[in-house]
């Protein structure tokens, strides 16, 4: 993590509830720039809600998100992603038909708005060729550039996920479970590549695999029932007696 950089994600009491249920409450949540950042939590601790009013995909009920020290609270997913701001999702959504040179072209023509001049040739877009090569390259993929998305493996659709958040350049990334589904292979490579992809940005991740959290995390935030529980490095906050009490049950101090 640097030491002593800029916040680049604030949150101040923030809160979401849902007919009277809390799923997010007074969370106070600092992401230092160039950090790799873990949230975890055991089921219905507030994870995902947390992820999804980071990014937009939620308003929060009160409280404020800052990014990189501009308010974004409230703002839609469109406009949090132009702050710099991309994600992951858990559940792979990518189109069967199309290639994975396909998908990054996509993703490279919305984020310079070219997707909106589809009347114009495909010489005067001037597809980026060379960065579309690179942003696969860099995920592993560039040798099944041009097969389609429906045949690639699970690990390889996760990596051209990666692919597409990294189409938009973000100084943050989200990353929601990023090995999830993954057999043992497949979540030693996703770690390896994520480490890869964090190199000058700060990464906000999700994951249940305590394994990929002690590999990647700089700093572990723990939720439990929409709250912060504990917070700190990962050696630190899995010796908590109050995280193993919310993962196990009591401790055991016999």
């Amino acid at each position: 993590m640097t030491a002593g950089g800029r916040v680049a994600i604030r949150t101040r009491a923030l809160t979401k509830v849902f007919r009277g249920f809390r799923a997010v409450d007074a969370v106070d949540l600092e992401v230092r720039e160039g950090s790799v950042h873990a949230l975890v939590g055991p089921n219905g601790a507030g994870k995902t809600t947390l992820f999804n009013l980071l990014t937009g995909f939620l308003a929060p009920t009160s409280g404020t998100i800052t990014v990189f020290g501009e308010d974004v609270t409230g703002l839609p997913p469109e406009r949090v992603a132009r702050r710099g701001v991309a994600r992951s999702f858990q559940i792979t959504s990518l189109f069967d038909t199309l290639t994975s040179r396909e998908h990054v072209e996509l993703a490279l023509q919305g984020h310079s708005r070219q997707g909106f001049r589809f009347w114009r040739s495909e010489k005067l877009l001037g597809r980026p060729r060379a960065r579309v090569d690179d942003l696969l390259t860099q995920v592993g993929l560039m040798p099944l550039a041009d097969k389609p998305a429906g045949l690639l493996a699970y690990g390889q659709k996760r990596a051209l996920e990666l692919a597409l958040v990294l189409a938009l350049d973000p100084p943050v990334m989200l990353l929601d479970e990023p090995t999830a589904g993954m057999g043992i292979e497949d979540v030693d490579r996703t770690i390896e590549l994520v480490r890869r992809l964090a190199a000058g940005r700060t990464v906000v991740f999700v994951d249940h695999n305590m394994h990929v959290v002690g590999s990647l995390a700089d700093r572990v935030t723990v939720l439990q029932q929409g709250r912060i529980l504990a917070e700190g490095g990962y050696d630190e906050v899995r010796n908590d007696d109050r995280v193993i009490t919310a993962y196990l049950g009591e401790a055991d101090h016999a």
